[in-house]
């Protein structure tokens, strides 16, 4: 049930994105035939998952109000907006979500997605399914230090948010890459601008990501001893080995297959490398986005925290009688020091500097690829 949840509202926020941000304005740019079509298969399935977001949140609401472990729908309804934070937020992603399909649904009818108001609804729609995401992490007590949560706050939206774009995003372009979807006249440019956009996005989400989880990691994990001996940290060491295995994918994608999509543009004739790789490119994002839902499906498993449970552990093993788990002593949350301060920084200016310069050096493979394709082209001619 939580994985649906995810599911849901993280697609519905990346297929909002990548409209908003590549696809609609590369087809406008490139394929203005296919433009209609671009933004109302993006919105249409970005409307289907904020709708279905809704009875997903309810189910999980409604089996957290049981006290059988069965399902209390009325009490999960009767929680949204009772006056209470956790009711508010509860009732946030419900709105927000509807709210969310609602703005899109106009933009399924191809007069509307070739209109003006394209840019508002799609902006306004990913505002709304953003922050119903974001809502599920917002937390419902005040903090006691209002600097540590504030910061945990924005910490757990970037994990969130990026991980939205990204994972909606590569669902996003299996369904442009299915038939109808771009005229085979545009589709070599419309492919070439929109992967382009799509990872400068991809490429900031994936930033976002590590260095949360680099955060994330840090508050919950002592050591890699922790990673093998505690549920917590093996969890965690599947969910990074998929995610590994995400940006291996992602690597191979943006140095090797994207420059030479691109490079496309400038060959003027129709050579089986044209078939070859813009089939292989749906084929490996497909794959991409299996591996990313199965890395939602690990993620709602990660409970607790790897030190606690390693300190429990202990407690619970020096004891001379059985504690029952809910009264085993917690470590307390740990403290952010000056030496905290300097790795964090330090870790953000190395991820930056990577994903900046990889996005740089692909564009020059790109670059090089036109260069020779152009070259190519011109040499026939000449002769």
């Amino acid at each position: 049930m939580t994985w649906t949840v995810w599911v849901t509202l993280m697609g519905s926020v990346g297929l909002l994105a990548l409209a908003l941000l590549a696809a609609v304005p590369a087809a406008a740019r490139t394929a203005p035939l296919a433009l209609p079509v671009v933004t109302a298969r993006l919105a249409l399935a970005g409307a289907v998952l904020g709708v279905l977001a809704v009875p997903a949140l309810l189910t999980d609401a409604a089996h957290g109000a049981s006290s059988s472990h069965g399902y209390d729908y009325s009490a999960a309804w009767g929680a949204l907006f009772d006056g209470t934070n956790a009711g508010r937020l509860a009732g946030i992603e419900v709105v927000g979500s509807l709210l969310a399909a609602a703005l899109a649904a106009p933009l399924t009818v191809r007069s509307v997605a070739a209109g003006r108001a394209r840019g508002w609804l799609l902006g306004s729609g990913l505002l709304a399914a953003a922050v119903a995401l974001g809502a599920t992490k917002f937390p419902a007590k005040p903090p006691a230090d209002w600097g540590r949560g504030s910061f945990d706050a924005l910490v757990w939206q970037l994990h969130l948010q990026g991980g939205g774009v990204w994972i909606g995003g590569l669902l996003g372009l299996v369904l442009l890459a299915l038939p109808q979807a771009v005229p085979a006249t545009e589709r070599r440019a419309f492919w070439a601008a929109t992967i382009r956009r799509f990872s400068v996005a991809a490429m900031g989400c994936v930033a976002a990501i590590t260095l949360s989880g680099l955060f994330l990691y840090w508050a919950h994990v002592d050591g890699l001893t922790q990673l093998v001996t505690t549920m917590y940290g093996r969890v965690l060491g599947v969910k990074i080995l998929i995610f590994g295995g995400l940006l291996l994918l992602g690597t191979f994608n943006q140095f090797w297959l994207h420059p030479r999509i691109e490079a496309l543009r400038e060959e003027g004739d129709q050579r089986p490398l044209t078939t070859v790789l813009l089939r292989r490119f749906p084929a490996v994002v497909a794959v991409e986005v299996l591996l990313a839902l199965a890395l939602l499906f690990v993620a709602p498993f990660l409970h607790g925290s790897a030190r606690n449970q390693a300190y429990q552990a202990k407690v619970a093993e020096q004891s001379a009688t059985d504690i029952p788990a809910k009264k085993l002593p917690k470590l307390p949350a740990k403290q952010v020091g000056a030496s905290t301060w300097a790795w964090g920084t330090a870790e953000t200016v190395a991820v930056v500097a990577v994903m900046v310069g990889g996005y740089r050096f692909s564009g020059r493979l790109a670059t090089r690829r036109r260069e020779a394709a152009a070259e190519a082209a011109r040499v026939p001619a000449a002769a």
